[in-house]
């Protein structure tokens, strides 16, 4: 289970990583690659340690920089503006509005 201080410090860990991942990608990904930071010995292992619905601590071990799993803490919660919530209505699988049907063989 991960301390909030423990996550703080994993997320600095992340942001330094990748900025130097960035300035390297930025030279075109040269020869020999950079010295990218090294996880410290406590940080490793870090695990999400929010409660299951049997009321135990999750276990895993792929954690966001919010010190979550993408189970109980994932990335997006969706699209917040209207223009972004029309995007995803056009997408097909919430439709906001009924597409007519094309006629065979056009």
């Amino acid at each position: 289970m991960s301390t909030p201080e423990q996550r703080k410090r994993l997320r600095a860990f992340n942001a330094e990583h990748a900025r130097v991942a960035e300035r390297w990608r930025k030279r075109g990904f040269q020869y020999p690659p950079p010295e990218f930071p090294i996880l410290p010995e406590d940080l490793r292992g870090l695990t999400c340690g929010a409660k299951t619905r049997k009321g135990t601590p999750c276990k895993r071990k792929d954690i966001y920089d919010s010190g979550r799993c993408h189970l109980h803490g994932g990335l997006s919660t969706g699209p917040k503006t209207p223009e972004g919530k029309a995007k995803v209505a056009l997408n097909g699988r919430c439709p906001k509005r009924r597409l007519e049907a094309k006629p065979m063989g056009s």
